[in-house]
């Protein structure tokens, strides 16, 4: 799988939430963008990656 730019492997198929949970990513505060294709955070459940996906992944932060 290769998430921004870096290439990372999982073992298994697994749902979108469960991987940003599993790596430290603030649901609330991300976009993501699964091969090409923006999905939106109430797909988040019920869409599956896999080792041959390609995602990128933006966190909003605040400041001024």
């Amino acid at each position: 799988m290769k998430v921004n730019g870096k290439i990372i492997s999982i073992t298994t198929s697994q749902t979108l939430i469960y991987f940003l949970k599993d790596n430290n990513y603030e649901i609330t505060k991300v976009a993501v963008e699964l091969n090409g294709k923006i999905i939106p955070k109430t797909q988040f459940h019920n869409t599956a990656v896999c080792d041959s996906d390609t995602i990128e992944i933006v966190s909003f932060v605040g400041g001024g």
